[in-house]
């Protein structure tokens, strides 16, 4: 009782401030992608990823929104969403920029924005229907890494996307526990299904937010534009959280696992590495680079020689991954088969990695002289970029290993890899890298190049899952929104260097220690610790 009467007061404080802030003109890009917020729910209704057969809008009597007119009109509240959205967050690009954001306002902005979308039909995918249906398959007695959804004849098979009736599921067990939970909980309803899963994004969501501020205090960076690049981007909000898409647990997961690992606590975060990988194989890319910082932390703080602590790291990571995963897997009632069920994605043609890219050109090119076979050429490339991948990460594995910097830069440029040469991308995809990306590159020219890229996967993709990458009028638009989202953010002002003051660098450099000094190797004790830096003043300048 006494715990509950004193948190009312700090209740009420955090009610004021959002209040406040709600009214102050630091808000206006909060109340802008606000707005952009309810205009993508309302038009996802009828131009999102929708039914086949939507009861709901039939009894409410909507369901004119999903064709002719409706459909026109779906369509327009849309994208003037979206549109709506991204100048908002190109609009607070700027304050990034200028470095003018705080924290805060990333905070409370990410609430404004997210609101509306946890009440919208599934939009830019359809991934939805199929971990609604592969949960179900677990609920029901089937293996979902053994037969795909076809199998378990029920009326959440309606909206699954063909190609992916027969496909096994290639997710970890703790997604699949989860999805098997949400259908025990709704049954077969589709829409609480959708709400449902959608809320149990939230947690990787929370997570993002938590973890991300400290892994960019940690290197010197600014949690602010940390949080802008990795949160409140589009592909974050509208795809992940909107789009309804699992990334958003293992996305959230990994990053947490590194802040923990950074802040001092090894243990917990191969756990968390382990659980997230549990929900999508990605995030195993991580555990490896922070096999260095362990091993570091056991050299410099216990006296462990070199070899020493690097064996007993790596033993341990190895011994804590095998046990959680083990314990999801046995709760789960489930092996390894989804490890097989990864090649699915080969099934995606689009242009979002280079083997496809060149493959396309290549067809193109060679197809005006001499016949070819495009899956032949495309089987081909496909080859080179695994074994791209398969060259890449050991190489960056040891390259990137002597401090807790370059181990991030190397699970970000080994994420990178991975996304540009796989066999298939889709758009959210490219929410792994960017994640650990937003604490490494974060001045005028990185913030711009990833406003512009970010539009153009934005724009690129069609609200009901489909891609216009073989349409030109549609890749003319993505490229100039883009191109116009680049320039705002390149000539965007910079908070001006005074005399005495110059702009300072992103610096390498640790949480303090608990005796008070750094704790990571390679730095010295005279450089300032990253938690005295001022947040607003702390990105490199270009």
């Amino acid at each position: 009782m006494t715990a509950s009467v004193s948190d009312a007061p700090q209740t009420r404080g955090h009610l004021a401030r959002l209040w406040a802030f709600a009214m102050s003109a630091e808000a206006r890009p909060a109340r802008l992608g606000f707005l952009g917020a309810v205009l993508i729910a309302a038009g996802g209704l009828g131009a999102g990823s929708t039914r086949l057969h939507d009861p709901l809008l039939e009894s409410l009597h909507m369901s004119w929104l999903r064709f002719g007119h409706g459909l026109v009109l779906s369509s327009i509240l849309l994208w003037g969403g979206v549109a709506v959205m991204l100048l908002a967050w190109l609009w607070l690009g700027r304050r990034v920029v200028d470095r003018t954001a705080t924290q805060y306002t990333m905070l409370a902005t990410t609430g404004f924005w997210l609101v509306p979308l946890l009440l919208s039909a599934p939009v830019f995918s359809r991934d939805t229907y199929s971990y609604l249906a592969q949960g179900a398959l677990l609920r029901d007695g089937f293996d979902p890494y053994v037969v795909g959804p076809v199998e378990n004849v029920n009326s959440l098979l309606d909206n699954v996307s063909p190609i992916w009736t027969t496909t096994t599921a290639p997710y970890g067990p703790a997604f699949i526990l989860v999805a098997k939970f949400v259908t025990m909980i709704v049954g077969n309803n589709v829409v609480g299904g959708t709400m449902l899963l959608r809320l149990c994004m939230l947690p990787g969501l929370a997570l993002l937010i938590w973890a991300t501020p400290r892994v960019a205090r940690h290197l010197g960076a600014n949690p602010a534009a940390a949080l802008w690049i990795c949160v409140l981007n589009p592909l974050v909000i509208i795809h992940l959280m909107g789009g309804v898409h699992n990334e958003m647990l293992m996305v959230g997961l990994m990053m947490a696992a590194i802040a923990l690992t950074f802040g001092g606590r090894p243990i917990l975060g191969v756990g968390f590495i382990a659980t997230a990988v549990a929900v999508k194989a990605t995030a195993g890319i991580a555990l490896p680079f922070m096999v260095w910082v362990w091993m570091r932390r056991l050299r410099d703080t216990r006296g462990y020689g070199p070899v020493p602590a690097f064996a007993f790291a790596t033993a341990a990571s190895v011994v804590i991954f095998g046990a959680v995963f083990a314990v999801l897997s046995l709760l789960a009632g489930v092996g390894l088969g989804w490890l097989t069920a990864l090649a699915g994605s080969v099934k995606i043609i689009n242009w979002l990695t280079l083997p496809t890219a060149f493959a396309n050109v290549i067809n193109a090119l060679v197809g005006m002289v001499m016949p070819v076979n495009f899956y032949a050429v495309l089987e081909i490339t496909r080859i080179i970029g695994i074994a791209i991948i398969a060259i890449s990460l050991p190489l960056l594995w040891w390259r990137f290993r002597h401090t807790d910097r370059e181990a991030l830069v190397g699970t970000t440029l080994a994420m990178g890899v991975v996304v540009l040469f796989v066999p298939a991308a889709l758009p959210w995809y490219y929410t792994w890298p960017l994640a650990t990306l937003s604490t490494l590159w974060q001045s005028r020219t990185a913030v711009a190049l990833i406003a512009g890229f970010s539009t153009w996967i934005m724009v690129i993709f069609k609200p009901d899952g489909s891609h216009g990458m073989y349409s030109l009028l549609q890749v003319a638009l993505a490229t100039g929104c883009a191109t116009l989202a680049w320039y705002l953010l390149s000539r965007a002002p910079e908070e001006p260097a005074t005399p005495g003051r110059p702009r300072r660098l992103i610096a390498n450099t640790p949480w303090p220690a608990r005796g008070g000094g750094p704790h990571a190797p390679g730095v010295s004790a005279a450089r300032r610790p990253a938690a005295h830096w001022p947040a607003s003043r702390c990105c490199r300048r270009d």
